[in-house]
């Protein structure tokens, strides 16, 4: 069976071994919008829970909107000129309105980078476009500490800004629940010291911080109250389709905005199956997610609800970039050179984590079910073992390895990756 994984730019075509009982798992279609245009004039002029965009932003000094970085792939070009020209058409000056990418502790994007990200060179030339820095001491402000005892600390140009506007894409996201909304604050733009806090073990350990849950997710309740202690703010959320189309746009209250996309996106991506698999395929969503390895871990985590316990799940991933940060590569050195009993233990007594080691954990979990494989084309020899994982050559002959190991022939494929989330539903039995 001839199966393409999301790879790169590409795709990655993989001829699946004769005998092999493959289930793809793909997210359902949802209803394209067919004027996305004038789909985002909509959501600005009709928003959920708020006035108008041009309402909003009457009397307002400057304006500071909030967009991912490049490991996303919103499609900041449908939205970002209307609203800058209705926030000029309501008063604010171009010169007082900053578009901040809001990287959490990744590296900025800067460049012909930066341009792709946005997508608009009127855009560029318009306004300020500036990327946050997490380490940078005096570019925040201090809110104090959640209920919990998260210290909150946020970008000053976020904090101070008379109109503060939210913008992402809403997808599964393997801690938070969903992406968008209050991620893009916190982690976004928010002090290292915070960001720390929020992927200590205490918060990535526990059972509730995972994929589409939302409900008693710690790291989605301190998201929530970090956005209750800042105020007044606004999102405008998306939702595309696997060919990267508009399927939904909402503008509105942060919180009210967000759920909207969330129940949407919820019917298209979490997908139930009645059995789970001693072997998966899956890719790590491609160009830009699949840039790196420290990106790629995601997909790791994604099935593991249908990872039937000591199989295997193999992962395509391009890792043009490869590894990741060098705080990422020091994590990952650390799990090598200790094990993972030992690197749990070390991390579990930590308040603050260190920088990128939550990714190392998080790849720890589905370790701890079965087995992972990864083949890439753009990871060196040090690279491949600092992955901590199984390298494969070929897809196609793993999966004859892993059917005759596991004695299963039931192939699970996951064509997108982390945008899709599998999750065990066994068949009701009859009384």
């Amino acid at each position: 069976m001839l199966v393409e994984l999301a790879y790169g730019r590409g795709s990655l075509a993989l001829n699946l071994p004769p005998g092999a009982e493959v289930t793809v798992i793909n997210k359902r279609p949802l209803p394209l919008l067919a004027d996305p245009a004038a789909a985002v004039q909509r959501a600005l002029g009709a928003p959920i829970g708020a006035p108008p965009l041009r309402q909003l932003a009457r009397g307002r000094r400057n304006a500071c909107i909030l967009i991912c970085d490049i490991t996303r792939p919103v499609p900041n070009r449908l939205f970002l000129r209307p609203m800058i020209e209705q926030l000029i058409d309501a008063g604010i000056a171009a010169a007082e309105i900053t578009v901040l990418v809001a990287t959490g502790l990744h590296r900025p994007n800067e460049g012909a980078e930066l341009a792709e990200l946005v997508g608009d060179p009127w855009v560029l030339s318009t306004v300020r476009v500036e990327n946050h820095f997490a380490r940078e001491d005096r570019d925040h402000v201090t809110l104090g500490n959640t209920s919990r005892g998260t210290p909150v600390r946020l970008d000053r140009r976020f904090v101070q800004a008379g109109l503060r506007i939210v913008t992402g894409l809403v997808e599964p996201h393997f801690m938070a629940g969903y992406s968008g909304g209050r991620k893009v604050i916190a982690p976004g733009v928010a002090h290292a010291e915070t960001i720390r806090t929020l992927h200590s073990a205490r918060f990535m350990e526990d059972p509730l911080a995972r994929q589409c849950n939302l409900e008693g997710n710690p790291l989605h309740e301190e998201q929530l109250e970090i956005v209750r202690m800042l105020g007044e703010v606004y999102g405008l959320d998306t939702v595309i389709d696997a060919q990267r189309r508009l399927a939904h746009v909402s503008f509105g209250d942060i919180v009210q905005s967000h759920a909207a996309a969330v129940e949407l996106v919820r019917g298209s991506v979490e997908v139930p199956l009645p059995r789970r698999f001693a072997t998966i395929v899956t890719s790590a969503a491609g160009y830009p997610l699949d840039k790196t390895y420290y990106q790629t871990v995601k997909a790791m985590v994604t099935p593991i609800d249908i990872l039937a316990p000591g199989g295997r799940i193999i992962v395509a991933s391009e890792c043009s970039e490869g590894l990741g940060s060098r705080d990422f590569r020091a994590a990952q050195q650390r799990l090598v050179a200790m094990g993972p009993d030992t690197f749990v233990r070390m991390i579990s007594a930590k308040t603050l984590a260190d920088i990128d080691e939550w990714q190392t954990e998080m790849q720890l979990k589905p370790m701890r079910v079965g087995h992972l494989s990864l083949y890439t084309t753009g990871l060196d020899a040090q690279e491949r073992e600092l992955t901590g994982v199984e390298m494969v050559e070929r897809i196609e002959e793993a999966v004859a390895r892993d059917i005759a190991r596991a004695g299963d022939a039931a192939v699970a494929v996951i064509p997108e990756g982390p945008y899709v989330v599998p999750f065990f539903a066994p068949a009701p039995t009859s009384a």
